[in-house]
């Protein structure tokens, strides 16, 4: 469990995942565009973490100026039914909170 969680540790690890999924490429402009709140140098280090770890796959098209995109290995598309699961989860639990708060004890 421990080395599945390392994989997607960090602040934008999912939120750059999600943004690929579909079999989406996207360049790195259009990834920091999309993710305003990382840092260019943080966007980055998570996109390298994720190309070491097999996740995102890099694109470097040979051409003035260099364009380089991401997009999902296919073992990385294989998270698509996970990450799913994981946000029906999150919307279950926002329709079962409960509409009074508990008292401060």
């Amino acid at each position: 469990m421990e080395n599945v969680l390392k994989l997607l540790e960090g602040r934008w690890k999912l939120i750059i995942l999600f943004h690929l999924f579909g079999g989406n490429v996207m360049r790195f402009s259009e990834l920091e565009r999309a993710i305003p709140a990382v840092s260019q140098k943080m966007l980055i280090q998570q996109l390298r973490q994720m190309e070491s770890d097999g996740i995102v796959r890099r694109i470097v098209h040979h051409q003035v100026p260099p364009k380089v995109e991401y997009g999902l290995t296919d073992w990385g598309q294989a998270l698509c039914p996970a990450l799913d699961a994981l946000l029906s989860w999150a919307a279950r639990r926002e329709e079962m909170a409960p509409t009074t708060s508990l008292p401060d004890t």
